[in-house]
Order: structure tokens, then sequence, then C-alpha cells
């Protein structure tokens, strides 16, 4: 009997090796920037440790020819040079082993590439102003962000994958500091805005919208259609992939999943896909609100 049970806790330890060995950790990608003072500042939101990718939200304007505009949504001024003093806070995020980006875009219709020479431009300013390079007008001051976000939802779409390669090419120039590149795409395969460019290969990290597109969402009705799309984009030729969904109710038309439901329904699945990442969130300001992230860390 006695060698029967140790036989039965073998295999039960064999299992959940088994399990363990299929499932991939991940970590929690959170927009900031555009709820205002409610959504607390940069060094609260790190010092949660809630998140390991923040993304600061957006430089809203560039191309056609205007000067690249960042908006704080109220978090400060960058044309008195007031959102210059956020570089300590960068710098301790970055201290705490959060990855911190610039988001390019949003959902405005203040920005376009019109050529390869506004990309070349374009990836030339972030470098300078936002990266590795120098500038007497860094917005955000002295700290090097970790890299650009592209969550293009609009405008010409042909000369982005021009601007990951520029923006790569620092990578291959023996830098220390890697220069990451990440996208935010629709659910629905493959994007419209950046799919061309995450045929690039460059990107490490893809944090797809799972959110105001109903046929790739998940409901309990649309479950087949909704692993069917994350099977594909986890398949595509980049670092990792996140599932993207809005942190309340509030925060998007529709595609909030209630966390038990996350953590019991949706998360065990896709994380046994070898690129899962993790779950981004849109955004800081409505994961304050529902406390969605501190609901499904301990299961990302």
């Amino acid at each position: 009997m006695a060698r029967k049970l140790q036989l039965i806790s073998l295999l039960s330890v064999l299992l959940l090796l088994a399990l363990v060995g299929t499932s991939h950790g991940g970590g929690i990608a959170i927009y900031w920037g555009q709820g205002g003072v409610p959504e607390t500042t940069l060094n609260q939101t790190c010092a949660t440790k809630l998140y390991s990718y923040v993304n600061i939200a957006f430089l809203y304007k560039f191309g056609n020819g205007s000067t690249p505009e960042i908006n704080l949504s109220g978090h400060c001024d960058p044309s008195s040079g007031g959102c210059k003093a956020i570089s300590s806070e960068i710098k301790y995020c970055q201290s705490l082993g959060i990855k911190v980006l610039l988001s390019i875009g949003g959902g405005t219709s203040t920005y376009t590439l019109t050529s390869k020479h506004e990309a070349t431009k374009l990836a030339s300013y972030l470098w300078d102003n936002f990266l590795g390079g120098h500038s007497s007008s860094r917005p955000l001051g002295s700290a090097v962000l970790d890299g650009i976000d592209f969550d293009i939802e609009g405008g010409t779409t042909k000369y982005y994958p021009d601007l990951a390669r520029y923006l790569s090419e620092h990578n291959k120039k023996g830098r220390e500091k890697k220069v990451y590149l990440s996208a935010a795409p629709q659910c629905p395969y493959p994007d419209a805005n950046v799919g061309t460019a995450l045929k690039t290969g460059l990107f490490d990290y893809v944090w797809v919208q799972f959110y105001n597109n109903p046929p790739c969402e998940y409901t309990a009705a649309n479950a087949d259609n909704f692993f069917k799309a994350w099977n594909q984009w986890a398949s595509i030729k980049a670092g990792k992939v996140f599932l993207g969904l809005p942190a309340a109710p509030g925060a998007a038309n529709n595609g909030y999943i209630e966390p038990q439901v996350l953590t019991s329904k949706v998360l065990p699945v896709i994380k046994k896909s070898k690129k899962y990442g993790g779950v981004m969130l849109w955004s800081r300001y409505w994961d304050i609100q529902t406390g969605y992230s501190a609901a499904i860390k301990g299961s990302v």
C-alpha cells in the first residue's frame, strides 16, 4: 500500500511538472498618460509593482511636415518644458526593472507618414529626443526610454515598416541599451494599420487589442473565434504576444472580460502559447477604478 501511495504521489508530481512546462508566465503592460491626475503619477504607477511595461501615451502629432508633439493629458505641459520633470520618474520605474516606452499615434487624426524621408526624420527625432541620442529639447528630460510603441490607428500605413527598420538599426551599432519595439494592432488579422510593419519581424512586444472588435473578442458564445484569432497572432514573427483588454467596462465599447472569467477560462488556454507574453490593459486610469491588474496579476 505504501509503495502504491508513493507511486501515486510521484505521478502527481510528474503531472504537475508537465502542466507547468506547457504554461508560460507573463507580465502586465499598461498605458499611462491619458488619464490626468486621477491616474496618479508615473512614480506611483510603478511603485504598485503591478506592471512590467509602461507605455507613455502619446506622441500624438507627427508627419506631413508637422513638428512632433506629445500630449500627457493634464500631467504636464510639454510646450513650457514642464514634462521634463517626469525624467526622474522614468528612471525610478526602470530601476524597478520596468520597461518604459513612448507610444506614438493613438486614436486621433493628427499623425501620418507620407514618405520614407518622413520615416527617417521621425526615427531621428525619436532617437535624439527620447532614446539614446542627444537634443537640447528632450520633452521628457534626460531619461532614456526603453523603446517605441506603435499604436497606429489611422492615416497612411505604407512607411511604418521603414520607421521600424530605422529605429532597429540602433541595435546593430553595438550600443549598450537595446531599443525595444512594440505595437498595438487590432485583433482582426492582419491588422490594417501596423500589419505591414509587423511583417518586418522586428517587434519585441505585440499587445493585440481584443476589444472594440466583436468578431474576435472573447465571450462565452464567441470563444472559438477568439481562440482562433489568438492562435493567428501567436504565430507571427515577433518576440512576445499579449492579450490586450480594457481594464473596465467603461474603458471600451466592448471586449471587457470579468477577472474571474479571464483567469479561469482564457489565460489557462493562451498561456500554452510559446509566444505568450502576458496581458496589456487600457489604461492606468481605468485600472485604478476597478483594481483589474491586482485581481489578475497572480494568474498572468
